[in-house]
């Protein structure tokens, strides 16, 4: 297969010669960027830039269910909560997307129907990406062919930590060719890839593959998201936009629970990629316990008190 980014097709011509390229990319100070990001951690922002922070944060939500015993009527009463998350507040933004399995996607495509709310499924055997390409690609046609517009893949990292990169990169391209005008995110699993070197090779090698976005974690694994490689990832895509000219979305997944965690990571999408990134369309968040915050704290706001902390539907 052949690379699609005409300014570094070069690189993806060989085995040898992806190796040589993701080894040349400059190392990661895992030191400085850990105190970057706990310094950005540490910005506080005006009660004004914070209501408007909240809304945009609910519109960057990918509400998920992702659990071997979800159900057409859970992921129907999901797809309500992404029209409307506040119920008793019109004025209460929609989230970006709902991500299920692929066997519900029909379910969601029927209940999302005419909301412009997006249809995240995940595919090609997910959380492990155990399985031959064969079913990877059937799992992604399934899931398209059901309504979904946008496909989260696993990249093999077995395959990515031997140092097979033209392996996983063709995988990848195979699975983009599958998902036609669909968008794909690609998972790369950063708990599992043991370094912050790994971290920015495996996001450089998704970008060259055709990944519309570069997505942390599954939110099977410990640790998911962090703040110093969302870091990492968000200078990879500044630095591929710069080099190609074509730009491309991050998404943190996992355990960004909190509103005060969400803001820490806007600030760092400001500071680190600009605020061009600053939109659903090139950031979200995999956080779907981070909605019900959000949504405590945007009642606090336009209140001065909180709801109860049943008020909220759990998900």
């Amino acid at each position: 297969m052949t690379a699609t980014i005409s300014p570094l097709s070069e690189v993806t011509r060989s085995d040898a010669a992806l190796r040589t390229f993701l080894h040349g990319l400059p190392g990661v100070d895992r030191v400085g960027a850990d105190a970057r990001a706990a310094g950005l951690g540490t910005r506080s922002i005006k009660t004004t830039a914070k209501a408007w922070a909240i809304d945009l944060a609910i519109r960057m939500v990918d509400l998920t269910t992702l659990e071997g015993a979800d159900t057409p009527g859970k992921v129907r009463a999901l797809c309500a909560k992404a029209r409307r998350p506040d119920p008793a507040d019109p004025s209460c933004p929609p989230v970006a997307a709902i991500c299920v399995y692929p066997s519900m996607v029909p379910t969601a495509a029927e209940a999302l129907r005419g909301s412009g709310i997006h249809l995240a499924s995940v595919a090609t055997a997910f959380p492990s990406g155990q399985a031959p390409l064969k079913v990877k690609l059937d799992d992604t046609r399934a899931a398209v062919a059901g309504g979904a517009d946008e496909i989260d893949m696993v990249i093999s990292r077995g395959a990515f930590l031997a140092g097979r990169y033209l392996e996983v990169f063709e995988e990848i391209v195979a699975i983009k060719e599958a998902c036609g005008k669909a968008h794909l995110k690609v998972i790369l699993e950063t708990g599992e890839l043991v370094t912050y070197d790994n971290v920015r090779r495996a996001s450089w090698l998704a970008m060259l593959a055709g990944g519309d976005f570069i997505k942390t974690s599954t939110g099977k694994v410990s640790p998911a998201a962090t703040l110093p490689v969302t870091l990492i990832m968000l200078e990879a895509v500044r630095d591929f936009l710069d080099t190609t000219g074509r730009k491309v979305g991050v998404k943190p997944a996992g355990g960004i629970r909190t509103t005060k965690d969400a803001i820490k990571y806007l600030v760092m999408v400001n500071e680190i990629a600009g605020d061009g990134w600053l939109d659903p369309d090139w950031f979200r968040f995999g956080a779907s316990t981070l909605l019900n915050d959000l949504l405590m704290q945007r009642t606090k706001l336009a209140t001065g008190h909180y709801s109860g902390p049943d008020y909220f539907t759990l998900d």
